[in-house]
């Protein structure tokens, strides 16, 4: 997985680049096609904004957090990409599961429709 990291009146030390990257680990633990991911963190007069878009394979994941620290921003972040990303995981399975088909309304399970009829004795109007 590879991370760019941006910086928008903000200097990105090692401390805080090593913080990035260890979280976005846990992503990673959780879905690994996980192509590309950059991350944008900025300041804007008091508040800590901390945004990512994750590219992956079916999907482009985008989240942001807002937060007075921007610790505190980068773990709002992580869990609002953790939960989208388990969607898209969950998502992707679900459709590759689904591959036995029900049959339709009307038909039996041989594919031929029911040569039975209902009748209804209600008055038409």
């Amino acid at each position: 997985m590879q991370i760019n990291l941006t910086g928008h009146h903000v200097d990105i030390t090692e401390p805080l680049k090593g913080y990035v990257e260890s979280k976005f680990e846990r992503l990673e633990r959780h879905f690994d096609h996980v192509i590309k991911v950059h991350v944008i963190l900025s300041i804007e007069k008091l508040r800590q904004k901390a945004e990512a878009r994750i590219h992956m394979n079916g999907a482009d994941v985008f989240a942001d957090a807002v937060h007075e620290d921007m610790y505190a921003a980068i773990d709002g972040l992580i869990d609002k990409l953790d939960r989208q990303v388990l969607k898209h995981k969950e998502k992707r399975q679900s459709h590759r599961g689904s591959a036995t088909k029900t049959p339709a309304e009307g038909e039996t399970v041989s594919g031929e429709p029911d040569d039975e009829v209902d009748e209804i004795d209600a008055p038409l109007h």
